[in-house]
């Protein structure tokens, strides 16, 4: 008899760096125990990601622990025309709903039937295909359970956020500290310019009934009061279930040996060489992410309280912000700083070279401290990093604000803070802490580990039942 074909399950994510590292993650995770996983997105990032992931588009993909992990993209006739965010949003959700549908197909006819679908919060109608289709359907919630609940309240209606004007206003919601309008997702905000965002992720509020599940970048220990409280809201939200922290841990893979990434943007070669070269917790880390533009001020303030901290530093500064360095800044930071376009940032963090992280606060961002164990100098420009930073400063005690507009010597100072200060000691304990919780999550039996393999159970169960409910129906054709 054939050995019975693995259950496929299909992961597909919005085109954007902060939504390809966490579904990677998943999918090799979900992999690793035993099920075929495809991971894919718009034909955008088809040529970067197979070039990063080292996974060509199409084929058979690659073994990870039980499983395997491949990789095919929406054929959604994307030109590389420079469109706004609202038209790529629109072209996406046009395009992409017959996209997916078709990709299901291919794999129905390849005789390798698509399970279950994972989506995420950008995405919303992927859910809609899904239940067209037939196919179960599952979420994958990208930022942070207390996003999720500041989020469902204000779709809602079920509480009275904060007027603009009126900073030092604070409300309360299940399970989370007081909060200002500062600490608010800045999406929801009627001044933000990206308010499409807000929307699109209210859109997915909306249809988040269809999913069989909610998968959350999290883990249980990280935020066990807002998950707690969230059954207790009505109309009640659906249950989170954390599968985090989605990181590499230590720079290491730890599903197999396969180190399959998703870094859209070319990592510097030479950033570890160099971390090796310096003293324990000497180093001083800044990066603001992969969308995060500074202002030329705030860039060479940034460069500038650097300079002046009296540590070395590793900075990443993307090529579409290099222009903005002052003049001779390079020159003049060689030998006690490194400016790189880019950085394997999970291995940096792991370095025992790096004293703290300038951060913008992401999400990914901060998970990959947390789960190094690094403190931090929070500086968020916009969305859940604004909510982020609060959790990092003020709940888990890992680090201090740096506020802008942005000054030299606040730079300087931040820094001094977290790793001489008078409050130093305490910030590194809590971050190794949190560290040590964090791997234990995802450990084999850990909370999050519990719950990967509780949702691979479950599809190869119902995949088990539609299978024989098909042959049963075959039988009852074919046989007399």
């Amino acid at each position: 008899m054939a050995e019975e074909a693995a259950p496929h399950v299909l992961l597909i994510c919005y085109p954007g760096q902060g939504h390809i590292n966490p579904m990677i993650r998943l999918a090799k995770r979900i992999a690793s125990k035993g099920l075929l996983v495809t991971c894919s997105s718009s034909s955008i990032v088809r040529d970067k990601l197979a070039a990063a992931s080292g996974v060509s588009a199409g084929g058979d993909g690659v073994l990870v622990g039980r499983g395997r992990i491949r990789f095919d993209f929406l054929d959604d006739h994307f030109d590389g025309t420079e469109l706004d965010l609202h038209n790529f949003l629109r072209h996406l959700e046009t395009a992409g709903r017959l996209a997916l549908a078709g990709l299901l197909g291919r794999q129905a006819e390849a005789g390798r039937p698509v399970a279950c679908i994972v989506g995420n919060p950008f995405l919303p109608w992927a859910t809609d295909v899904a239940a067209e289709a037939g196919i179960p359907s599952a979420v994958l919630w990208v930022q942070s359970c207390a996003v999720f609940s500041i989020y469902y309240h204000f779709v809602h209606g079920l509480a009275e956020f904060p007027r603009e004007d009126d900073p030092d206003a604070r409300f309360a919601l299940p399970g989370l500290p007081a909060l200002s309008v500062a600490d608010v997702p800045s999406f929801l905000l009627a001044s933000h310019p990206y308010k499409v965002l807000g929307d699109t992720i209210q859109d997915q509020f909306r249809n988040m009934g269809k999913a069989s599940w909610v998968f959350v970048n999290s883990f249980a220990e990280l935020e066990r009061d807002v998950i707690a409280a969230l059954p207790g809201v009505r109309p009640r939200p659906p249950q989170l279930i954390p599968v985090g922290p989605l990181v590499e841990l230590g720079g290491h893979d730890d599903d197999g040996g396969v180190a399959v990434r998703g870094d859209l943007i070319r990592a510097a070669d030479d950033c570890v060489g160099w971390l090796d070269a310096q003293a324990p917790r000497s180093v001083v880390y800044a990066s603001v992410g992969s969308i995060v533009m500074l202002p030329a001020e705030a860039v060479a303030e940034m460069a500038h309280g650097l300079a002046s901290s009296g540590r070395p530093f590793l900075w990443v500064v993307r090529p579409d912000t290099r222009a903005l360095l002052p003049e001779g800044f390079l020159d003049a930071a060689a030998g006690r700083g490194m400016v790189v376009p880019w950085s394997p940032q999970d291995r940096v963090l792991a370095h025992a070279a790096v004293a703290c992280f300038l951060t913008h606060c992401g999400w990914n961002s901060t998970l990959e401290t947390i789960a190094a164990g690094v403190p931090v100098v929070a500086f968020p420009q916009w969305g859940d990093q604004c909510t982020d930073a609060k959790f990092l400063v003020d709940v888990l005690k890992m680090g201090v604000h740096l506020r802008a507009p942005l000054r030299r010597e606040a730079v300087r100072e931040a820094v001094e803070a977290v790793t001489t200060g008078p409050e130093a000691g305490a910030m590194l304990a809590n971050a190794r802490s949190w560290s040590a919780a964090a791997r234990a999550a995802v450990a084999p039996g850990g909370s999050s580990d519990r719950h990967v393999q509780a949702f691979v159970d479950e599809v190869s169960r119902r995949a088990r039942g539609g299978r024989a409910k098909h042959l049963r129906l075959v039988n009852g054709r074919t046989i007399p």
